[in-house]
């Protein structure tokens, strides 16, 4: 065990590290060094070369030049193994786990106990991996099924087979991308309880407002370089994303009044879903954002499946402009004018392997459809040019592939595709999970567009302060119900918390 007296001292130091790829040099001249007992951040918009640098500390990836020190020895690994054996491990963002094996399983693969030398050991796994668990204060059992937990849960098992390799540097890629607020402090007491005089944390995160919650200091970059490293005590938010997108950028500011007329263009009344969804009732006006908050598994986005038609309700009606309208699949709804943006925007709304072309005409096919049913390429390409232009799209062409482009203009596309198609009403599930603070900034601005165009906008977020920036009006939901609607200026992080939490396990409402 390292004495207290090194807390402070160097644990792992990079010395002018410097890796390019055919084209592009991600990552030139950087410096990082992590303190014995310190949770460091790492941040920095997409791009900026925060993920090459991970894949070289862990090995995936070998630096064209500079030097990594751990505990003062050259730090050379050869591959991700080899950096696990030498203390270091990685969690990535896109959990590695394997669904239909148990906790224990995931945890020990590639490593499982023998009996006599020769057989598995269930009974030893499960033993090892109870221990494991106990000693971090997780709650989930050896032979729970991954497929079966949360994204929260899911995360703990990625932390608990990380630290079962003894890590004494763990590398966090966006831990908290899928997690509500409660789950994040559950993360962070975690976190917390791993750092110890002899162990640090490196932690990559877009999420500006965690930073004081859980960093020592914070190293940001830009463009591939180091720009500074910070204290988080001594620093502010608005100092840390100035840095990261060489200009300022207001993170505390609330949306602009609404515009248009106060008509409804969307009408909900009584929403139930087999599953959760219970008695859920709102209208959203011309020019206006709701904003759906609350809890992971309180219902917000299978209320957004419901009124597309991706999961069936059991009760309720939907209105557009007046009109009450039956939607049994997305494809009613698209043509009823609601438009649906996936959380999982890489699974449900665009094709990675196809062009930001092909992706953005491909709700609106029959548009493009000459009398014959042939396509007329010509109008393609220009309706394709005109959106990458409008909603500044950075891709070298409409003939990039969607795979190649960043989180946020990913999201753009998707965006473009529901323009396209002329959409009155648009629904965002989690608009700006995995994406850099830059990136976000210009998806807002682009939701205040489309609301200033007359477009009636839902936006579901897990982030409040996203949720207070951008919403005229706030739904909380809890447990499949809706608990309040929010006005924007009389909302606050605490009491949308407070009816977030307003029931009890047995469903009956909290004083």
């Amino acid at each position: 065990m390292v004495s207290d007296s090194l807390i402070g001292a160097a644990l792992l130091e990079v010395r002018g590290a410097s890796k390019s790829y055919p084209g592009v040099q991600a990552l030139d001249a950087m410096h990082l060094d992590l303190r014995h007992g310190e949770v460091h951040a790492v941040v920095g918009e997409n791009g900026a070369g925060k993920s090459t640098l991970m894949k070289l500390l862990s090995g995936i990836d070998r630096p064209d030049s500079g030097e990594f020190f751990l505990d003062g020895q050259p730090y050379t690994p050869t591959n991700p193994r080899h950096a696990l054996e030498l203390g270091i491990s990685i969690i990535h963002q896109e959990l590695n786990l394997m669904p239909d094996l148990t906790v224990a399983q995931n945890i020990f693969i590639g490593r499982e106990p023998r009996a006599a030398g020769i057989f598995l050991s269930d009974r030893e796994l499960n033993r090892r991996t109870r221990e494991l668990l106990e000693r971090l204060g997780l709650p989930l059992k050896p032979d729970d099924l991954v497929g079966d937990l949360t994204v929260a849960r899911q995360q703990m098992v990625e932390i608990a087979k990380a630290l079962s390799y003894n890590a004494r540097v763990l590398i966090m890629d966006e831990p908290t991308a899928a997690l509500n607020e409660t789950e994040v402090q559950t993360l962070f007491g975690l976190i917390r309880r791993f750092v110890t005089p002899d162990t640090g944390v490196i932690y990559i995160s877009h999420r500006m407002h965690e930073l004081s919650q859980i960093s020592d200091r914070v190293t940001i970059l830009r463009d591939g370089r180091y720009i500074d490293t910070l204290d988080t005590a001594s620093s502010t938010i608005a100092q840390v994303i100035s840095l990261m997108v060489g200009r300022a950028i207001n993170a505390d500011q609330r949306p602009r009044a609404a515009t248009g007329s106060g008509d409804p263009v969307l009408s909900v009344k009584g929403l139930n879903t087999k599953a959760l969804v219970r008695e859920v009732s709102f209208e959203v006006r011309k020019g206006e954002i709701l904003g759906f908050a609350g809890l992971m598994g309180a219902g917000r986005t299978e209320v957004a499946r419901a009124l597309v038609g991706a999961d069936r309700k059991n009760g309720g009606t939907v209105a557009v402009h007046g009109r009450e309208v039956s939607i049994s699949n997305p494809a009613d709804a698209a043509k009823a004018g609601i438009g649906y943006l996936s959380e999982d925007r890489k699974r449900y709304g665009i094709l990675l392997g196809r062009s930001v072309r092909d992706n953005v005409v491909l709700a609106s096919l029959p548009k493009f459809a000459n009398s014959l049913g042939f396509m007329q390429d010509n109008n393609v390409g220009r309706a394709a040019r005109d959106f990458v232009s409008k909603l500044r799209i950075r891709t070298p062409s409409a003939g990039q592939l969607v795979q190649n482009l960043s989180g946020g203009n990913q999201q753009k596309t998707v965006v473009a595709k529901w323009l396209i198609r002329d959409c009155d009403i648009l629904i965002f599930d989690e608009p700006t999970r995995g994406i850099d603070v830059g990136a976000k900034d210009e998806i807002y601005a682009l939701l205040d567009e489309l609301a200033a165009e007359g477009k009636a906008i839902i936006m579901i977020s897990s982030d409040l302060p996203e949720i207070l920036r951008m919403s005229h009006r706030i739904a909380v939901m809890c447990q499949g119900r809706l608990t309040a609607i929010l006005d924007n200026a009389d909302a606050t992080q605490e009491n949308i918390m407070h009816h977030a939490t307003r029931f009890s396990a047995e469903g009956t409402v909290t004083t």
